[in-house]
Parts: C-alpha cells; sequence; structure tokens
C-alpha cells in the first residue's frame, strides 16, 4: 500500500511544484487506513492548505488507494 501511496504522491508534486510546494509521504497506518503527509515549500505555510489536503492530495490518494480513509498532516 505505502508504494502506491507513493506513487501517487509523485503525481500530485508537479502540481503543487507550480505554486512553489510539495508534499512528502511521512507515514501510512494501514490498519486504520491512514496516511500522513506533509506540506513543504509554498504549501507549508498557505492559507489554503487544508483545501489542498483535502481537494487535491486526499482526494487523489483515494481514487487510486481505495483502502486509504484519511489523509492528515502531521
Amino acid at each position: 500500500m505505502k508504494d502506491k501511496i507513493a506513487k501517487v504522491i509523485e503525481k500530485i508534486k508537479p502540481m503543487l511544484a507550480a505554486d512553489g510546494g510539495s508534499v512528502e509521504l511521512v507515514g501510512v497506518d494501514e490498519k486504520s487506513g491512514t496516511v500522513t503527509v506533509r506540506l513543504t515549500g509554498a504549501c507549508g505555510a498557505c492559507p489554503y492548505s487544508t483545501m489542498t489536503l483535502k481537494n487535491v492530495v486526499e482526494r487523489m490518494i483515494k481514487q487510486e488507494v481505495p483502502e486509504v480513509k484519511e489523509v492528515k498532516v502531521g
């Protein structure tokens, strides 16, 4: 599962890089289906980072890895 998530994150990075940000995979809890990420660069301090997390990062990961229940910042 972690490899699948890492591949999705690699697809997301260019979109965030266009705005000066990025995302890193911190951890995966396969039992609970929780993925922890870190938003970096401009995304780390952006007031819209919660929207980016839920509407872009979480949505794309859940589409490609249905076992994921939640994506959070950690």
